[in-house]
């Protein structure tokens, strides 16, 4: 009997024993492609060298040191090349050990700020409808997937939610991408005038939404808008890329395709790679000056702060990310993936779409392309094509709740950066074999 105290406590899940490239093994010696890199964290795969090797360099000579009484080489080279690589504007890195904590930090960042420059009528947050933050109780309350907040709704901070940016779902017959996007974009502004502009701290949003709502980019033009509406209120933009960051979606920060500078943004699973547990927050040299000028000193802090082990793997693997050229890498293998996945799911009659940039990849499930009519909730589509999954030797990412947080049904797939052509085949393969067991 086990004394774990896993996710799900009905059943029994497989124990991993071995990771190499691509694939994880269990016990029995079954392996499983990781088609979804965990929850789009193994960006470089399993068993890399370099990173392993990074973690036993850096152990041989630091393990811990408490950030605050001393740095750490690895914490200051790695903030100096997120900076480096990071959009126009942002200047300061503060590490933490995961995406939720990244958030918290950011949100509570945000309010700080707010009291810094004189504003202390400032305690709100907008995010939007399906989407995810976090599972703390900051990230989760801002976070618009409604399944997982409502047992804790009591308890948490609150946020009002607009609706997504989801062209698929909600882009009206006969209206344009661009005017979509302009429409969606312009709730922004409706809800700061409804809640009071000068109550608000900032707009919290993921450039390609993630496990909510299975890779969802926005449309051209929308962010741009976003940030314009901002601006005018002075509102910060904080973007969450926990997830779509770090070469996941083709570019190293997801928002450089939408063009847009935020003011704050989050980064972690890809940036540790699966290597060590570890996230970031970037905000702009005009946030923290706000607080080096004013209070001098951030009222917020982890024991885990830049651990000198886990910067030392996330330097290895952003080396590897940029200068190795594996974000280059996760564009072109994205294309493919997304043109393998339209050859076996473009006229498939019961997906209704396939979306995503790079290696960030979603397929929506429907009972009827023309009426994009969702498969029953009590049916447990994607709790039965996660198994369906496993049994074929496919590691992938379906959720529920789709549309609303109750009906709707989806799979992400977030495969390594280093899958060839034929991998990626076996992916497809495996994910249609799968498919069509559980239909």
């Amino acid at each position: 009997m086990s004394h774990v105290f896993g996710r799900h406590t009905k059943g029994q899940i497989p124990m991993a024993v071995r990771g190499k490239g691509i694939y994880l093994y269990d016990a029995n010696g079954k392996s499983y492609l990781d088609g979804s890199g965990g929850a789009a964290v193994s960006c470089l795969g399993h068993g890399d060298a370099d990173v392993i090797n990074a973690i036993k360099t850096q152990l041989d000579t630091l393990d811990f040191a408490h950030t605050g009484f001393l740095t750490s080489q690895p914490a200051e080279s790695l903030a100096d090349t997120l900076i480096t690589h990071a959009p126009e504007g942002l200047d300061r890195v503060y590490l933490v050990s995961g995406g939720s904590e990244a958030v918290e930090a950011a949100m509570k960042l945000a309010r700080q700020y707010m009291l810094e420059i004189g504003q202390p009528k400032r305690t709100r947050f907008i995010s939007r409808r399906q989407s995810y933050h976090g599972n703390t109780l900051g990230a989760l309350g801002t976070g618009g997937n409604m399944w997982r907040r409502e047992p804790f709704d009591p308890v948490m901070v609150s946020a009002s939610h607009i609706a997504p940016c989801n062209e698929y779902r909600d882009r009206d017959a006969g209206e344009s991408i661009e005017d979509y996007g302009q429409r969606v974009a312009n709730a922004l502004e409706t809800e700061l005038l409804r809640v009071g502009p000068e109550t608000v701290i900032g707009f919290l949003a993921e450039p390609v939404v993630g496990a909510t709502a299975g890779a969802v980019p926005a449309v051209k033009g929308y962010f741009t808008r976003i940030r314009e509406i901002c601006d005018k209120y002075g509102v910060l933009l904080i973007l969450d890329e926990v997830m779509c960051g770090m070469g996941r979606t083709g570019t190293f920060f997801a928002c450089e395709q939408d063009d847009v500078r935020p003011d704050i943004v989050t980064i972690a699973k890809g940036l540790g790679g699966g290597y060590q547990p570890i996230g970031a927050m970037l905000c702009t040299g005009a946030i923290y000056s706000a607080i080096e000028n004013g209070s001098g000193f951030f009222q917020h802090g982890h024991t885990y702060l830049g651990h000198p082990v886990a910067c030392a793997a996330a330097n290895a693997v952003v080396t590897k990310l940029t200068d190795g050229g594996l974000t280059t890498q996760s564009a072109k293998m994205g294309a493919y993936l997304a043109k393998a996945l339209d050859a076996e799911f473009g006229q498939h009659p019961h997906v209704g779409d396939i979306r995503g940039r790079g290696m960030f990849r979603g397929l929506e499930f429907v009972t009827d392309r023309q009426t994009k009519a969702p498969f029953d909730p009590d049916q447990k589509l994607a709790a039965r094509l996660k198994v369906a999954a496993m049994e074929n030797g496919l590691i992938c990412y379906p959720m529920s709740g789709t549309i609303d947080g109750r009906h709707g049904d989806h799979v992400l797939l977030a495969p390594p950066f280093i899958c060839t052509h034929d991998q990626i085949d076996e992916l497809v393969g495996k994910l249609s074999t799968s498919l069509a067991d559980v239909l």
